[in-house]
């Protein structure tokens, strides 16, 4: 089996979640546990840093990643989904895994595949295990697929768990108040392994202050270790505590969200200093000057092109959306030209809410099979009193934004993951995104 071969099989043969929503959800950890049973339990050989929460795991996935690299370490990295290529899912550093290894994996254990009836999200975790333990790396980040309890990536015992924050999202399967999906999120809370809590939250934090207690686990919210005051012009103004101690440090991550994910990142390796004492000032002062480039980070706020100005973000939920558009409006531009889309499977009343109503809208479906049909996006948007044209594409969407669009506009794509992966390839170099 070549790589073309074994790609088919993870993208077109297998409950996936990206295609089939629900369908592909398995509500338990008995297939992934199989799964790495017969594999020698790979996972049991790695240090780790798991992170969950509804927004910000990519970012703090990548900042935390970075630092530790900067520190001198081999360090591996699992995200989802993916933009260009899949094998953008499971990194060490900013290097891919090799189509090599993906194709020999499946050729090898495709009978215990289809064996436990293993899903695609499922195999995915399993092959990150094994391909980092194969690979020797001193630690590796791994961010949730969805929820955190019953999520593939939950048979790990990390050094720290992370959980960023708690919105709604994904109701369908972690429930439908913050307090129930903040007790899915915090399912990642293991026994005596400390816990970072990313953004303190008056009706939720109860949950994972029981959560830890019943664990024995020791809690940290962020804002008691380290405290973002600013984040302007790619200058990050901080204090930590309990010394009170300022410093201006650089980073090439910029947007209001990213305010709170550097301070939650920060929080969280400096709680692991204990265990990894190479985490000092200098090396956490360095590691955050060149995230994206340090670890291939791409998919929020991407300046794609300047004049006009077309950013792309894939901000897709309540809280996303509002954190973007809070960022746009620090940006100078006459009119906003909004290409947006979404999945079927969401209830966008909320974001649709939080969507400026003077915006020019360019309405199309993601080309996955949870797209959401972009003809009836335009018809809920209207009753919000947004108002744009329908597109058969995000590609054609964009390039009629383009056409309309004065040189001092502004150009936003955003709503959906999907979306940004369905036009980035026309920007890369090389099966990349220049970043």
């Amino acid at each position: 089996m070549n790589y073309e071969e074994a790609l088919d099989y993870l993208l077109n043969h297998l409950p996936m979640f990206q295609r089939n929503g629900a369908a592909a959800y398995k509500a338990d950890l008995s297939n992934i546990t199989k799964l790495c049973a017969a594999l020698g339990n790979p996972q049991q050989h790695l240090k780790c840093i798991h992170i969950a929460g509804t927004n910000g795991k990519g970012s703090v996935t990548h900042i935390i990643s970075s630092v530790l690299i900067s520190a001198g370490f081999k360090v591996g990295i699992y995200t989802s989904p993916h933009y260009l290529t899949f094998l953008e899912r499971i990194k060490i550093g900013n290097q891919l895994i090799s189509e090599t290894f993906v194709a020999e994996f499946v050729s090898k254990n495709i009978e215990v595949f289809k064996t436990i009836d293993a899903s695609f999200f499922e195999i995915t975790t399993a092959m990150m295990f094994e391909y980092f333990k194969q690979e020797k790396v001193d630690f590796c980040v791994i961010e949730t697929g969805l929820g955190g309890r019953l999520d593939s990536t939950n048979i790990i015992n990390p050094l720290l768990s992370i959980i960023t924050n708690i919105s709604y999202d994904h109701q369908q399967f972690l429930g439908n108040t913050l307090p129930e999906i903040a007790a899915e999120k915090a399912g990642i809370i293991k026994p005596k392994t400390p816990v970072v809590i990313g953004e303190r939250q008056k009706e939720i934090q109860a949950a994972f202050i029981e959560k830890a207690t019943k664990e024995q686990s020791l809690i940290f919210f962020s804002d008691e270790i380290v405290k973002v005051n600013s984040l302007e012009n790619f200058n990050l103004n901080l204090t930590l505590f309990p010394e009170r101690k300022n410093y201006v440090f650089t980073t090439d991550l910029s947007g209001f969200n990213q305010e709170k994910n550097l301070q939650t990142a920060l929080a969280s390796l400096l709680c692991l200093q204990k265990v990894i004492p190479e985490i000092s000032l200098p090396e956490i002062e360095k590691g955050i000057k060149k995230i994206k480039e340090t670890t291939y980070f791409i998919g929020r706020l991407m300046v794609i092109e300047k004049t006009p100005l077309v950013i792309f973000d894939s901000a897709h939920n309540e809280a996303g959306i509002r954190n973007l558009l809070a960022q746009i409006e620090r940006f100078e531009f006459e009119k906003l030209h909004f290409v947006y889309g979404t999945v079927a499977d969401k209830d966008i009343a909320k974001v649709l809410s939080l969507l400026p109503k003077d915006a020019i809208y360019y309405f199309c479906k993601p080309s996955v099979p949870r797209g959401k049909n972009a003809l009836e996006l335009q018809t809920e948007a209207a009753k919000f009193n947004i108002k744009g044209n329908v597109f058969d594409s995000a590609e054609i969407a964009l390039s009629e934004a383009k056409s309309n669009a004065a040189k001092n506009d502004l150009i936003l794509l955003a709503g959906s993951i999907f979306l940004v992966a369905d036009v980035v390839s026309q920007f890369a170099v090389n099966g990349k995104v220049q970043v």
